[in-house]
This record gives C-alpha cells, sequence and structure tokens, in this order.
C-alpha cells in the first residue's frame, strides 16, 4: 500500500470521527479541526516517534497543539495511534471527561494545555531547547493556526527559536485563511507571510496542507535545514471533506443537524 492510500484511509476515519464527536457534544470548531486533518494523519502516521504503550517515553517526539480550538482532530489522532482508546472518543465534552473542548495534559499524548492562542510556539521553544541542552534526540512539532499569526507573542517566540537555532523544531501553520468572524487578511495584513518568517531567520516551505505525500516530504528530516528551525505554511480549506462547509466560515461555530450530518458522513465516507 503506497503512502496516498495509507494517508488517505486514515485521514478518512479522522475526518468521521471529529464529525462524530462534534455532532454528538454539539460543540463548535468542527470546520476549523477539518482544515488539519490531513495535517495530523501524516504527523502521527509517519512522522512522530510515539510508543502508544509509553506515551510519556523521556526520547518521544512532541507534538503541541497551539490551535487547541482544533482539539477534536487531536483526539481523534490520538485514538487511531492507540494512545487513547476509540471508546474514549464517546466522551467528548461530557462533564468530568478528560476530552475537554481544549487540550489538557490530564488527558495521555497531550503535551499542554492550549487553545489561548499565541502561546505554543514558545512552549514548543521550552521543549526543543531543553533536548538541546540534555543532548537528547526527540524532535518537537507544533501546529498554529494562521490567526496566531496576529499575536505578538507568536514573533516574541519566533525570534527565540532562531536566536537559538533550534532546528530540532517544526512548526506548521494551519493556513486556512479564515478567523473566528474575518477572512485572515481583513483581520491584519499576515501577507507576506512566507516572507516574514524568512525575515525571523526560519526556513520556510509553502504547500498544499491536504496533499499527504507532500506534507510528509515537508516534515521529513532529510528535506529540512539542519542549522535553522522550519516553518511550513499549509495551505488548508476551513471544513475540508464536507462540500457544503469548506471555505464557509459559518461552520467555525455551526454545529449540523441531523441531515447535514448524515449529509457529511456521506461525503467524507466517498472520498
Amino acid at each position: 500500500m503506497t503512502y496516498r492510500c495509507n494517508f488517505h484511509e486514515i485521514a478518512k476515519k479522522l475526518r468521521l470521527d471529529v464529525l462524530e464527536m462534534s455532532y454528538r457534544a454539539k460543540t463548535s470548531h468542527l470546520a476549523s479541526s477539518l482544515s488539519c486533518v490531513d495535517i495530523l494523519a501524516v504527523l502521527y502516521s509517519s512522522i512522530l516517534k510515539l510508543n502508544p504503550q509509553n506515551h510519556r517515553c523521556p526520547e518521544r517526539d512532541r507534538f503541541i497543539l497551539s490551535k487547541g480550538h482544533a482539539a477534536t482532530a487531536l483526539y481523534a489522532a490520538l485514538a487511531w495511534k492507540g494512545i487513547i482508546s476509540e471508546e474514549k472518543l464517546k466522551s467528548y465534552a461530557k462533564d468530568s471527561s478528560l476530552l475537554e473542548e481544549h487540550p489538557s495534559p490530564k488527558l495521555p499524548g497531550v503535551e499542554a494545555s492550549s487553545g489561548s492562542l499565541g502561546h505554543g510556539l514558545a512552549i514548543a521553544n521550552g521543549m526543543a531547547l531543553a533536548s538541546k541542552i540534555q543532548n537528547k534526540k526527540f524532535k518537537v512539532y507544533v501546529l498554529l493556526s494562521d490567526g496566531e499569526c496576529n499575536e505578538g507573542s507568536t514573533w516574541e517566540a519566533a525570534m527565540f527559536t532562531s536566536k537559538h537555532s533550534l532546528a530540532n523544531l517544526k512548526g506548521i501553520i494551519d493556513y486556512n485563511k479564515w478567523q473566528a468572524t474575518e477572512r485572515s487578511q481583513e483581520v491584519l495584513a499576515l501577507e507576506p507571510l512566507s516572507e516574514k518568517w524568512k525575515s525571523f531567520g526560519w526556513s520556510v516551505k509553502e504547500i498544499d496542507g491536504h496533499d499527504p505525500e507532500k506534507i510528509n516530504e515537508a516534515l521529513n528530516e532529510e528535506s529540512c535545514d539542519l542549522k535553522k528551525p522550519t516553518m511550513i505554511i499549509a495551505h488548508t480549506i476551513k471544513g475540508k471533506g464536507v462540500s457544503f462547509m469548506e471555505d464557509d466560515n459559518n461552520w467555525h461555530y455551526r454545529i449540523p443537524n441531523e441531515l447535514e450530518y448524515c449529509e457529511a458522513i456521506k461525503e467524507i465516507s466517498m472520498i
């Protein structure tokens, strides 16, 4: 089986799990989770060095979901990897559940609390610097939203990363072009985003964030600068996988009704 087929089937399962969790719990941020599913499918199936039987292994790679509102995508990936059970997904957003609407490190496989945007890169910096100081081999990966690039804390962290030559850190921006209420470019002028990151001392790659082979290639160690941190700008579509949700920002908060849920399941299953 080729990478493309593997990634395709994994991403399909993650999308179905994300939809099921959101529909059952009646929670928002469904479209934000769907836009980053392909990235997480590649990370958890091909890139991250993790041991499901020992998820706290000191040598494990670290992943920070800085855009914590996409928690359902992370939970689906953790279940696929075997770090949490498939059954646990049914408890999402219920009272006393560890599967909260934003990730909590109380849950196995979650490295840090996130969702207060603009802090994930700084947390990843600390982990990457610790790996470097302690001569460890683990890598650190962090997934940001494009809206987080509005935050001064993100750019302060970006300077820190390049200052300390943290080539063991790789960032990915889920560039779906939307924030909660407006187009990202209309909220603040993000472009030229690639040049901004380069000017902060990063190696930058721009890719199709729904092409698993391109994602895998961009994250692969052999293709990365060994002296600089790498930022991957992944161009994505909010609500990817469900035609009536794609690039429609109403689904940042909307919850599908039964008819929409059934149609979405049908569309994802036929991908």
